[in-house]
């Protein structure tokens, strides 16, 4: 059953057996799991079934660090949570979002990598990851290149040694738990969702050792309780954390946060284009099927070059995968430069190209015209050479490959949520953000770079164009809307919010569920992860009901 909270009594107290915060991905697959058990299920989400600009606005908040998205853009109220966000086109009108679990490194703890380490290992989650698959409706649990690449139509890239390697993506349909799961948890009977529910503070006892109830409250006036006999935080990792550090009755510096922990551990994935491959033959664009998105056996997939967790332990360097994207130049990309002298150049290769003749000093001549590929690659040709394919002699046919970048983010407990000043319109403080990024989360991307440019060159297949030059976060930086990391998990309470159940230390019956837990982030997207440690979640609270 969905139900408005409008319709709530002011004051009523609803009582359950479980009560789950957030109808997102987490939310939505827990109270799945639960679905015709003995118990009963309150699902609480703080917006509707569809978009809603006002309560959208209770996301808005202050960037204080690293240039970041607007917070109320970056997540997402309603039904469904950040899956309202999935844009990746899949064909014939359906978006989607790439899926593949983290790697076994993700879960170990690195001498490299502070603060890196996981209760447990890969081997652990992997039944959970595949129950996983069977959730997101996608493929069996296979991601080596080997299970999906068809050598003669889509093979990987024929590197010499395995230093970079081919990982494999797989990819959800955005309406799987917008609408699918919506309609099951719907007719489900002992499942109550309320929309438009919005968690102003988590009650305790007065030693904080057990939730007692939440106040919840609506845009329309009208506040009322929940009592339950155990209580799931699934809003993400920004609400996450906010919610707990508005609820500060008893521990005045937020529940869970004794050792000032909640909120701390913010980490994105670094997205960036950056970089360009100039393959030695232009046809390797038709020899790349492999890295665009397409289908095998009804499962859309997609390859990334990434390196081996060998060379990730020798060099010492985050996890990293990225995606390349061939673009083919063609007179109408040499474009008009600001300068003479880029002019100038500009005559030379024409009248050279009119005759059928390369120009003389290509390289120098094309680096004062290009300045710029789709607002990224700037001066790509400054190392070609005169021995290159015949084909690069028309400028009609160039093609190279764009790179976008998607790397792990170093564990920082100085990247963090906090509460700002400014209040919502249910009187809450709003969120401040300050994502830093470190030294290392830059040098992983270019030394990265610097691998695939020396594994290019030995197979003979080109060379790639490097733009990042520091240590410095470059203009273009992006995150994914992938927030993880600020109620981290770990056994230890003075080194994680939550426990390896996930429940927060010292509250006996208040459990988190989402990328928020995640102790380190890997350079995969969450939501695969989300979902399997859902599942995990959901097996031990039927224990703890039974």
């Amino acid at each position: 059953m969905i139900a408005d909270s409008a319709t709530v009594p002011r004051n009523k107290t609803i009582k359950t057996d479980i009560c789950i915060v957030g109808a997102g991905i987490a939310g939505i697959t827990l109270a799945r799991e639960f679905i015709h058990e003995k118990f009963n299920v309150c699902l609480l989400e703080s917006g509707g079934l569809g978009p809603d600009r006002v309560t959208q606005s209770l996301y808005w908040g202050e960037n204080i660090g690293q240039p970041y998205y607007e917070l109320d853009t970056a997540r997402a109220s309603g039904f469904g949570g950040s899956s309202n966000r999935w844009s990746v086109e899949l064909g014939q009108n359906c978006l989607g979002v790439r899926l593949r679990p983290l790697d076994g490194i993700d879960f170990e703890k690195r001498d490299w990598i502070p603060y890196s380490g996981w209760p447990f290992d890969k081997s652990h989650l992997d039944p959970f990851y595949e129950r996983a698959q069977s959730v997101c409706k996608i493929g069996p649990y296979a991601y080596n290149v080997e299970d999906w690449e068809e050598p003669q139509k889509t093979p990987q890239v024929p590197f010499v040694n395995r230093r970079v390697q081919t990982t494999i993506f797989q990819f959800a349909r955005r309406d799987l738990f917008i609408s699918e799961y919506r309609d099951e948890i719907k007719r489900a009977e002992n499942i109550i969702a309320y929309i438009y529910a919005n968690v102003l503070e988590i009650e305790t006892t007065q030693t904080a050792h057990m939730v007692t109830r939440l106040r919840v409250a609506t845009l329309h006036g009208n506040n009322f309780w929940v009592k339950a006999k155990l209580f799931i935080l699934a809003p993400g990792a920004i609400e996450a954390p906010r919610i707990l550090l508005l609820s500060n009755k008893i521990q005045k510096s937020g529940l869970g946060n004794q050792n000032d922990l909640v909120g701390r551990f913010f980490m994105e994935h670094p997205h960036l284009w950056s970089g360009i491959i100039i393959p030695s033959n232009p046809d390797m664009v038709n020899k790349t099927a492999l890295y665009k998105i397409h289908s095998v056996r009804k499962v859309p997939i997609m390859g990334k070059l990434t390196l081996a967790e060998e060379v990730l332990r020798r060099e010492k360097l985050l996890n990293y995968c990225v995606s390349i994207h061939p673009k083919v130049l063609s007179s109408r990309d040499i474009y008009q430069p600001k300068s003479i002298k880029g002019m100038d150049a500009l005559k030379v290769i024409v009248s050279a190209v009119s005759r059928g003749n390369m120009p003389e000093k290509i390289g120098e001549n094309l680096q004062n015209v290009i300045t710029d590929i789709n607002g990224v690659a700037r001066a790509i040709f400054r190392k070609i050479r005169r021995k290159v394919s015949q084909k690069y002699r028309r400028l009609n046919n160039v093609v190279v490959f764009r790179l976008n970048h998607m790397t792990e983010q170093e564990p920082n407990p100085d990247s963090r949520v906090t509460l700002a000043d400014e209040r919502d319109l249910l009187g809450r403080k709003r969120v401040q953000l300050d994502w830093q990024l470190s030294p290392m989360d830059i040098r992983s991307i270019i030394r990265a770079q610097e691998i695939i440019d020396e594994e290019l060159q030995l197979a003979g297949l080109g060379n790639l164009e490097i733009e990042m030059k520091d240590e410095s976060p470059p203009p273009g930086l992006h995150g994914g809307w992938h927030h993880m990391g600020t109620t981290r998990m770990h056994k230890d309470p003075q080194k994680g919010v939550v426990d390896e159940n996930c429940r927060v230390h010292g509250i006996s019956n208040l459990f988190i569920s989402g990328p928020s837990v995640f102790p380190t982030s890997g350079y995969a997207n969450p939501v695969l992860t989300i979902v399997a440690l859902a599942v995990r979640l959901a097996d031990y609270m039927k224990k703890l009901m039974n």
